[in-house]
């Protein structure tokens, strides 16, 4: 097992773990590294996801209300590790539902379930010991957030600590699509090489081939997560009916819908008719 991005930009997928269900999670999680994905984040759902955006909200709002927690998210990850032994898999996770599980239980279900790193959002590098400690002691990779806002000594520490990749913050600001990427995002990754060699993934807004194909100039991987998760809400999780008659999305199961926008993602989008 290990993080690795085969093509460039190397594609990072969010999906929120029991939206729809966490049958259809898995079924998503199979046909998008099918269609081209090298690594799947699969978030934890969490009552308070301050860093994201109404989009990923929602869907944690509803993977709540089926009851997915923590555990369920491992022996998910577990499933795809056993029907898709190459992938990269990530475990997206605010703080407090790990320290309510146990840190050290946490890090031994996640090696044991075939996980290769974790990123806990609302952690910052310099109060992350005891965290690192337990990734180092089950051999996971700690995969830390750096923003364009990052001092150069908090980049320093989050270059020495990563493993895997890092995972750099095209704006300051939450989840969700924008239409066009700032200047800040490579200007961020220039400032991350001063001190890294990892691979460097690019996220917070990502949704189009247009993107990819920016971040791909500049990074080694561009995360999509919002575009993948506003899909999955207006598809049909399993079934061909349609689930939202004004989306063509709607006509379409969100297997088949993420399978085909991933493949698209590092297509060029044809020019409008003039």
């Amino acid at each position: 097992m290990a993080i690795r991005f085969d093509h460039k930009p190397g594609l990072v997928i969010y999906l929120t773990a029991g939206d729809p269900s966490l049958e259809a999670t898995r079924a998503i999680a199979i046909a998008a590294i099918d269609a081209g994905a090298d690594v799947i984040e699969l978030g934890v759902p969490f009552s308070d996801p301050l860093a994201d955006g109404p989009v990923i909200q929602r869907a944690m709002e509803r993977a709540l209300a089926r009851g997915t927690r923590l555990r369920d998210v491992l022996k998910l990850a577990g499933e795809i590790r056993a029907e898709r032994p190459a992938a990269g898999l990530v475990i997206f996770s605010y703080l407090n539902p790990i320290l309510r599980y146990g840190l050290s239980k946490f890090a031994d279900e996640a090696a044991a379930f075939g996980v290769d790193g974790v990123l806990v959002t609302d952690l910052i590098v310099e109060e992350a010991d005891e965290y690192l400690a337990e990734m180092a002691r089950v051999g996971l990779a700690p995969v830390f957030l750096a923003a364009p806002t990052s001092p150069d000594e908090r980049l320093e520490a989050i270059a020495t600590h990563s493993k895997g990749f890092i995972y750099a913050i095209s704006r300051v600001g939450i989840t969700g699509t924008q239409q066009n990427l700032t200047g800040d995002a490579a200007v961020l990754v220039a400032r991350i090489r001063r001190w890294s060699r990892l691979p460097v993934a690019v996220g917070f807004g990502i949704s189009n081939s247009e993107h990819v194909a920016q971040v791909g100039q500049f990074a080694d991987a561009a995360v999509i997560g919002s575009a993948i998760v506003g899909l999955i809400e207006r598809s049909t999780p399993e079934t061909g009916a349609p689930a939202d008659r004004s989306s063509s999305a709607g006509w379409e199961t969100a297997p088949g819908a993420v399978a085909r926008f991933i493949k698209g993602l590092r297509q060029p989008e044809a020019a409008p008719a003039r």
